[in-house]
């Protein structure tokens, strides 16, 4: 009997087996079978960020590699946690410490091993910026390695390319500095005193303002921000202003400038808009929701939806941020949207 795969959409998908692991041993006994039933593989934390579109024909292994280690020098305290974790209890536990820098990224959902992989980030910080290393464990031989460099872009990694296949990320180190500045560039966080403004306080406001517009999973099944925001040329920048005076925008070091995609979402009249039991989220047009009894499906149709909409009112291309998983395993999702 085929068992439910985990997900944070709530969508009905089934794969042949589904098997949590606690310790990398058991993470590679777990691979060792599947390939002697030559089964396909796929590594999972909460199951985010992720939208299956059909069932998937083997194995899945959820994460489970757990701790957490403190280490100190004069300059820096060095994290170093297991990929099983969940990113928002690390930060939470982090900040109870009294060890701050990661308080821009509360209530991100996942695991702590999806982090550098999808290069997470909100309020103006990234996980590159902390980012010491990345443990991986090649499947084929069992060996640990290292991986200092992770070629770290806008939800990039090296871990989406190089390390894609024949690798599972089982730990992570973080390097956070003692001399702890603030970032209040975006949202209500402006609104704070740069001299003496908190990490508790910027974590609590960030994790009021995120349960304010975006829906807990456990209630409202959504795989988080489903769309990446667009980066346009300032050329295209300086036109669409023109019209769009109040347009959210954040210039670039490159020049480029990054715009709002839940902005441009909501300035179509989309939210709300629903397809069988999927919709857009009536608070964060950023969000896709299942109402209750979405399919794979439907996901797609509404994203596609929302994808030529944005495209024919801004000329501008929605990219998803999620990961899209078929039958075997992660796809691009260009194959399915325009």
């Amino acid at each position: 009997m085929k068992k439910a795969i985990p997900n944070t959409f709530k969508l009905p998908v089934y794969a042949y087996d589904v098997i949590s692991v606690c310790s990398i041993e058991q993470l590679l006994d777990c691979y060792r079978q599947a390939k002697i039933k030559n089964l396909p593989i796929l590594i999972l934390g909460e199951g985010s960020n992720t939208l299956f579109t059909e069932d998937f024909d083997g194995i899945v292994i959820i994460n489970r590699i757990k701790a957490i280690t403190v280490t100190e020098d004069s300059d820096y305290w060095f994290i170093h946690v297991g990929a099983g974790e969940i990113w928002h209890q690390l930060v939470s536990y982090l900040i109870d410490s009294n060890i701050p820098g990661l308080e821009n990224l509360a209530l991100i959902p996942g695991c702590v091993g999806s982090a550098p992989i999808q290069n997470i980030g909100a309020y103006g910080v990234e996980f590159e910026k902390f980012a010491h290393f990345v443990e991986l464990v090649e499947l084929a031989t069992g060996n640990v390695i290292r991986v200092k460099d992770g070629k770290y872009g806008y939800r990039e990694s090296i871990f989406k390319s190089q390390y894609l296949e024949g690798y599972v990320v089982v730990g992570v180190g973080l390097k956070l500095i003692k001399q702890w500045q603030p970032i209040l560039e975006y949202g209500e966080l402006k609104n704070f005193d740069p001299n003496t403004v908190t990490a508790r306080v910027i974590f609590d406001k960030v994790c009021e303002v995120r349960r304010s517009k975006l829906p807990d999973p456990n209630i409202l099944g959504n795989a988080g921000s489903f769309f990446k925001n667009p980066v346009i040329d300032k050329v295209q920048y300086d036109a669409l202003i023109e019209y769009y005076p109040n347009m959210p925008a954040y210039p670039q070091a490159n020049g480029q400038v990054k715009l709002a995609a839940g902005w441009l979402i909501d300035q179509c009249g989309l939210k709300g808009y629903q397809i069988g039991g999927a919709a857009v989220h009536d608070k964060q047009a950023l969000v896709l929701v299942n109402k209750g009894n979405a399919i794979a499906q439907d996901v797609v149709d509404l994203s596609r939806v929302v994808i030529n909409t944005v495209q024919q009112k801004f000329n501008i291309h929605l990219s998803p941020e999620i990961r899209f998983m078929n039958k075997q395993g992660e796809i691009n999702p260009n194959l399915l949207l325009p």
